[in-house]
């Protein structure tokens, strides 16, 4: 397995998508599931699709190898348009494109080692070159040891391990994940995200994938995109939307990872501010406890909050008391706009 210098590559686009749209026939009724998409996904990047149920998901996803035909604009991927490909050549982009699902899609009948050479046998690929690619991706997703073993006698998270080993054997250069973890318990589901993120790094494949967990898109995700209704209401990298979310839908999917107890607490003495001060990752300012005390030049309590590390930038809001006359709020506030990236008073 040859594996990948990432300053090898520079940003360049793998997939473009421009004015994508789908819509389906139910009845009588047309149901337009996507809306003039228009995306960029760079060459050996991990990109997050994410949004509520009946978003559009799985249609962008399926999009991508042609599973799903779009209605209209196209799908570029290394600058061809897909949309057009004859049988032949759809066949050949499959190829090239891995996919592996929620629920494993295994053949129960078959050992470990045949579910994963099972696309080779198809591809007309031969035995002793089937056995080497096999044995090659069983070792690297830590199956070599399950080789003659049967799907009934793998745990879920093995299981899914087989899943991404059968995806990766004929060497595609984009790995498709319709939402590989949601079956998976927590423990295995960050298995598995170790998993990708090595692939991703030693062997440089983009990886576009699509889920409800946003604790996937932080782990693992270079860049995210939030569909609504078809549409795309916002995109950029995973430390920004997560950050500074800008769309009601994208604060509503994350609030699953803010912190709990937003309730404004008593101020505990009658000289006493409350301020939340917010770090998005826009400006690098770090949460420093010390710093923020020395700041204020009067006692400062941490009340509640939470911080996070994403991409290497800090995320998240700390709410503070500061022992002040009330006077002094509009100098607090300008002196905190100096370590925050954003300044609220609570409960004025």
């Amino acid at each position: 397995m040859v594996s990948f210098n990432p300053q090898a590559l520079a940003a360049a686009v793998h997939i473009r998508l421009v004015g994508l749209g789908k819509h389906y026939r139910v009845g009588q009724q047309s149901v337009q599931a996507l809306h003039d998409i228009n995306l960029d996904i760079r060459r050996g990047e991990v990109f997050g699709i994410i949004g509520r149920s009946g978003a559009g998901k799985s249609s962008l996803l399926r999009s991508l190898n042609r599973l799903e035909q779009p209605s209209s604009g196209q799908v570029l991927i290394e600058g061809e348009d897909i949309v057009g490909f004859d049988r032949a050549r759809l066949a050949g982009l499959r190829q090239r494109t891995g996919m592996i699902f929620q629920h494993f899609n295994l053949m129960a009948s078959r050992t470990v080692g045949d579910n994963v050479g099972l696309p080779l046998r198809l591809a007309g690929i031969g035995r002793a070159e089937r056995e080497r690619r096999v044995d090659e991706l069983l070792q690297l997703v830590g199956l070599q040891d399950k080789r003659d073993a049967y799907p009934a006698q793998l745990s879920g998270g093995q299981k899914q391990r087989v899943g991404i080993a059968r995806a990766l054997v004929l060497q595609p250069d984009l790995l498709l994940c319709d939402e590989a973890t949601s079956a998976l318990d927590p423990q295995s589901s960050q298995a598995i995200l170790a998993l990708l993120r090595d692939i991703n790094r030693r062997l440089g494949l983009t990886i576009v994938l699509i889920t409800h967990e946003m604790e996937v898109i932080r782990d693992l995700c270079d860049r995210v995109v939030v569909l609504e209704q078809g549409r795309v209401v916002e995109q950029g990298d995973v430390w920004q939307v997560f950050g500074d979310p800008q769309h009601d839908v994208t604060r509503a999917l994350l609030g699953t990872l803010q912190s709990a107890g937003h309730d404004v607490p008593s101020a505990q003495a009658s000289a006493a501010i409350l301020l939340d001060l917010h770090y998005t990752g826009a400006s690098g300012h770090e949460p420093e406890l010390s710093a923020i005390a020395a700041l204020f030049g009067c006692r400062t309590h941490l009340v509640q909050g939470g911080i996070e590390r994403i991409q290497g930038r800090a995320l998240g809001r700390l709410r503070v008391r500061v022992e002040a006359a009330s006077g002094a709020v509009d100098a607090l506030l300008q002196q905190a706009r100096q370590i925050a990236d954003r300044v609220e008073r609570v409960g004025a």
